[in-house]
């Protein structure tokens, strides 16, 4: 007990001795640790300060990059609304054009409203002054030029029909007394077309076209096949078909023994027992392609001109003038030759009827020259040249006495042939100018078809060329036209068929669009001088000839 109050009283002494307020001047280094440290806390306090600076800086310049990521995002979605917006105003913009392009190509049969007046809005407007602002001759001078050019000049086209009418008629008796009915093919009477039967013809020669329709032999037939029947054609076939020859006991169209079997009690009585169908050699089935049962173009325009040489050969000790073949390419092209030196040619063509209608399937047609090869020779083209020249007969029955529609029609066909003598051939030819006046006299009323309209409804055929060149795009006037009349009797699988663009190979032939269109403005250029020069000069190769000049 008494050593551990002795330990406790040494420490308190300890600690009173030992503390430094009992003795402060001995203490010499306590004022030296104090400097010591508050230069120590000062610099401490100053890198605190620059950490601080730092610090602030960073912060700062995190704020500055924050502001700046807000910024960019603000921008982007800014953008990204205007993308929006536009991607929506570029989606409604082309419905409206799909929808604009649809109604066009409805309305498309009539003329633009530029040429007819106020009252006709089938067709947009064009862009600037139509037939750019060319000014074409007056009604006066029109009227003048006709009648003293066009008309002398066509003249002598009643006298040439009856002449050639009464050759041909007796080339196809001799054709037919020379065929075999068991063998060859059977002729049939020919049938008149275009311009010289729609008395329209302008150009010198006079120019007969005449149709000659066959028929194979028993127990053959023909069974035609439109290129519409199929849905999947090509764009170069259109309005092209083919003919299949097909033997009478091997057409089971209409009778079911050939599709099922019948059994030993059963008889068909159209064919009978022992007249089953057999397969045909490729040498039974005449004119066909090797290897193919539809008729060829290429053996029927063979067989065609042998047949024409061997009728001449028959019949020429009766005629005082020569017949030859025109050109090599074409089966019926013909020309007579008379003695005085002077000529006068001619086509027979070959062609087929298709089914009971007016259409017929042609071998091949007088070159246009924007006309297309077939794909194939077993390719035929259809011809509706009996029904446009039954829908111009039907349409004058109601226009008023002395339409100018013919007329315009004369004139157009006169200046687009003297612009071929002056450059060359183009793509543009008769059969389109006469397409457009077709749907010209569809859309227009009769009463605007006067003969004192004549230079009014010239330039509205003009300006319908111009229009459908600059388009590219001129509709036939019978496949897919449902606005066609119905009392012509068209058929209804060529009524409702997709319209055929005549204009198609402007489309695929840019050089050749580029010089059609080239030449028709010429020919605008050059239309009143031209005009003026022939109303006051005939040339002789349109004035009056004398009966006995063209035929003796």
């Amino acid at each position: 007990m008494a050593l551990g109050l002795f330990r406790v009283c040494l420490v308190v002494v300890t600690a009173i001795i030992n503390h430094p307020l009992l003795f402060p001047r001995e203490n010499a280094t306590v004022p030296e640790n104090e400097e010591d440290i508050i230069r120590k806390m000062q610099v401490l306090e100053e890198k605190l300060h620059l950490e601080q600076l730092r610090l602030e800086e960073e912060v700062a310049q995190l704020a500055a990059q924050k502001e700046a990521l807000e910024r960019v995002a603000e921008e982007a979605q800014q953008q990204n609304e205007s993308r929006t917006a536009w991607d929506l105003w570029s989606t409604l913009c082309m419905i409206l054009f799909l929808v604009i392009e649809v109604w066009r190509q409805d309305h498309q049969d009539g003329p633009s409203p530029e040429c007819l007046g106020g009252d006709e809005d089938e067709l947009p407007s064009l862009e600037g002054a139509p037939l750019r602002g060319l000014i074409l001759p007056n009604k006066a001078t029109l009227d003048h030029f006709y009648e003293r050019c066009i008309r002398g000049a066509t003249a002598d086209a009643a006298r040439t029909r009856e002449f050639v009418e009464g050759f041909v008629d007796d080339l196809l008796e001799a054709l037919r007394s020379l065929c075999n009915r068991d063998r060859d093919m059977e002729v049939e009477d020919f049938i008149g077309v275009d311009s010289m039967y729609e008395n329209w013809q302008v150009d010198k020669p006079l120019l007969c076209h005449l149709f000659v329709p066959f028929i194979p032999p028993e127990p053959y037939h023909f069974r035609p096949e439109l290129w519409c029947s199929s849905r999947s054609v090509p764009l170069n076939r259109q309005g092209y078909g083919q003919i299949k020859v097909v033997r009478a006991d091997e057409d089971t169209l209409g009778c079911i023994c050939g599709k099922t079997k019948l059994g030993e009690d059963l008889l068909c009585l159209l064919h009978g027992k022992n007249h089953l169908a057999q397969p045909t050699s490729e040498a039974e089935d005449p004119l066909c392609a090797r290897g193919s049962p539809y008729l060829d173009t290429m053996q029927v325009m063979k067989w065609f001109q042998v047949a024409l040489t061997r009728a001449w050969h028959r019949i020429a000790h009766k005629y005082e003038f020569d017949l030859a073949f025109g050109q090599l390419d074409t089966p019926g092209s013909l020309r007579i030759r008379f003695r005085s030196g002077k000529f006068m040619p001619f086509h027979l063509i070959p062609v087929i009827q298709c089914d009971d209608s007016d259409l017929y399937f042609i071998s091949h047609l007088p070159r246009e020259p924007c006309g297309g090869d077939p794909a194939s020779s077993t390719d035929w083209l259809l011809s509706f040249a009996v029904y446009e020249r039954h829908f111009l007969r039907m349409t004058s029955k109601a226009l008023p006495e002395g339409a100018c529609h013919l007329s315009c029609l004369q004139i157009a066909s006169f200046l687009l042939s003297k612009q071929r003598r002056l450059t060359g051939p183009s793509g543009l030819g008769d059969y389109h100018l006469k397409t457009a006046l077709l749907h010209l006299l569809l859309s227009r009323r009769p009463a605007d078809w006067k003969a004192g309209q004549l230079d009014a409804r010239l330039r509205e055929l003009l300006c319908f060329l111009e229009k459908s060149l600059l388009e590219k795009k001129l509709h036939h006037f019978f496949i897919g036209n449902r606005k066609a009349p119905e009392a012509l009797g068209l058929p209804e699988a060529v009524r409702r068929a997709e319209p055929l663009n005549l204009f198609r190979p402007f489309v695929l032939q840019r050089s050749l669009y580029r010089e059609t269109v080239d030449s028709f403005y010429e020919m605008l250029k050059n239309a009143p001088a031209l005009i003026s020069e022939y109303s006051l000069h005939i040339p002789s190769d349109h004035a009056n000839l004398p009966p006995k000049a063209v035929i003796r």
